[in-house]
């Protein structure tokens, strides 16, 4: 699910093979991995509530023919609360800093980053998959939806937290 940067290893070409022998090579590399990888974890996330948001607008759509419209708000306010997310992981900063950027991430801080974008994945899959399986005849679709949205903005903490991880930065 989660890129692995230490996995990297395996998949590195002839080229950086030879470059890791070159002093402090190994360690600009290893951090590129990072980088790497954290940019395909904000990504994944951001696309997997991509792909949440047809079955929600079918949802909704049920919920209109049935003649269900009080839900219809609540509705509306999970995609806004959704698309608010998914901005805010495609547009993050990346989780490090290069060899000569004025303000440098500390390696340990990256690690806990790492562990907390593999928690976050769990829960963006959570509410995803609790949104594809939205059904309008559900007993009640408001009581869903705002539990959806609760959820939704547990993520968001969440990602205020992972910008706490990185707060931690050294000048």
């Amino acid at each position: 699910m989660v890129p692995d940067p230490n996995k990297h290893a395996d998949q590195r070409n002839w080229i950086e093979s030879i470059l890791r022998w070159i002093p402090g090579f190994k360690g600009y590399l290893e951090k590129e991995y990072r980088r790497d990888s954290d940019q395909l974890a904000r990504k994944w996330l951001a696309e997997r509530l991509e792909r949440a948001k047809p079955k929600l607008n079918d949802f909704m759509r049920e919920l209109t023919e049935q003649g269900n419209l009080s839900a219809l708000g609540d509705g509306d306010r999970l995609r806004a609360r959704m698309d608010k997310v998914i901005g805010r992981f495609r547009s993050a900063p990346v989780g490090y800093s290069g060899l000569f950027d004025f303000v440098r991430v500390r390696e340990d801080r990256l690690d806990q980053v790492y562990a907390h974008d593999a928690k976050m994945m769990e829960q963006v899959e959570g509410v995803a998959s609790a949104i594809e399986s939205l059904r309008a005849s559900d007993s009640d679709p408001r009581a869903t939806l705002q539990g959806l949205v609760d959820q939704i903005d547990q993520v968001d903490r969440s990602f205020d937290m992972r910008d706490d991880l990185l707060a931690g930065l050294e000048p």
